[in-house]
């Protein structure tokens, strides 16, 4: 950029976010999303662990064993990149995968206590991030963000 128009942003005015993308709710939620995901994976990265090991030990856990395959249609993870996932958790001692006697191909996935108590305290680790995210909001203001946004995510294409 050159001329009066560049030399007139300076400094932090250079990092100020233009109005217009400030109007627009989908980018404060990119942004917001964003940055909480970044504090939530340094986190995880503290324990050894990723976003997706979260995941899929969640839906472990609230779902109960899954075949490998259809984590991978639930997370809408890709097939090789849970491979690795499981491969990840089953070292760790967090899951256990059984091969299906009938279908040599099938892998049934099952979460360990291990993997439940790791959940316990990777939910507490989401849970602070959530609070430092949120610490603007009143509870109140809070729950109402909270509903507002089951409903949007809820209205999703394919959303359960």
């Amino acid at each position: 950029m050159s001329g009066a128009a560049g030399s007139a942003v300076s400094g932090a005015d250079e990092r100020a976010t233009p109005p217009t993308l400030l109007d627009l709710s989908t980018y404060l939620l990119s942004r917001t999303g964003k940055a909480a995901r970044g504090r939530l994976a340094e986190r995880l990265a503290g324990r050894g662990l990723r976003l997706w090991d979260m995941a899929v030990l969640a839906a472990l856990a609230d779902f109960g064993p899954h075949a490998q395959r259809d984590l991978v249609r639930r997370l809408g993870v890709d097939a090789s990149d849970m491979a690795k996932v499981a491969d990840h958790l089953a070292s760790a001692g967090y899951v256990e995968r059984i091969r299906d006697t009938a279908d040599r191909r099938r892998v049934s996935v099952s979460i360990t206590e291990a993997g439940r108590a790791a959940l316990a305290e990777l939910d507490a680790e989401a849970r602070a991030v959530q609070d430092e995210v949120l610490a603007p909001l009143t509870p109140e203001e809070r729950l109402t963000l909270h509903e507002l946004l089951r409903r949007v995510h809820g209205g999703l294409p394919g959303a359960p």
